[in-house]
């Protein structure tokens, strides 16, 4: 799959370890490339649908953060993404096929949604 960051500044967080263990922690850091390691992995999102998902959690927000993702971290911490807007599912599409649609992602945060 295909990770880009939404901007210049998450960019250089998420490729650069020093910064990422600069900004989260040590622990965190392992976690956040773990996770992205998986996801560029993965073929398609299809991989992390709920019945398939490991330790990883990944699922659909709901409300106001409808159509972003959010993938577990280290606790409270999640890593928020989208689905890039060139691969983006149509809405009439049924979930595992919505899901198997998505082949590039766009990552937007990494944050405690919960707080």
């Amino acid at each position: 799959m295909e990770i880009s960051a939404k901007n210049n500044r998450l960019k250089k967080i998420l490729e650069d370890e020093t910064l990422c263990i600069r900004r989260y922690g040590s622990e965190m850091s392992q976690k956040i490339h773990m996770r992205l390691a998986e996801l560029r992995a993965a073929e398609s999102l299809a991989t992390f649908w709920p019945p398939n998902s490991g330790p990883e959690r990944c699922h659909e927000l709901k409300g106001n953060r409808a159509g972003t993702f959010s993938i577990d971290l280290k606790h409270p911490y999640r890593l928020l993404f989208i689905a890039d807007s060139e691969t983006s599912p149509s809405a009439s599409a049924n979930e595992p096929e919505r899901w198997a649609n998505i082949t590039a992602i766009q990552v937007t945060g990494i944050e405690d949604t919960h707080g």
